[in-house]
């Protein structure tokens, strides 16, 4: 398959948004769902960046890099 005549589905942190129960924030991450890390914490969750050390999240759970449903 030609990823750049089809492009490539994006990978996503998917958090927990201020604006309600029911309602979820995503956040477009530059690399592959299997280069983050999603370390569940008592009061904040962490992702941390596998290729830096880099954190890239620390808030309210739950908290998950997956991969989008379609390109952008």
């Amino acid at each position: 398959m030609n990823h750049d005549l089809f492009g490539v589905s994006p990978t996503l942190l998917r958090a927990p948004s201020w604006l309600g129960r029911d309602v979820a924030e995503e956040i477009q991450l530059p690399l592959m769902p299997g280069d983050y890390k999603v370390i569940p914490g008592d009061d904040r969750w962490t992702v941390t960046c596998l290729k830096t050390g880099e954190t890239i999240y620390r808030g309210i759970e739950p908290v998950e890099v997956l991969r989008g449903p379609a390109p952008f």
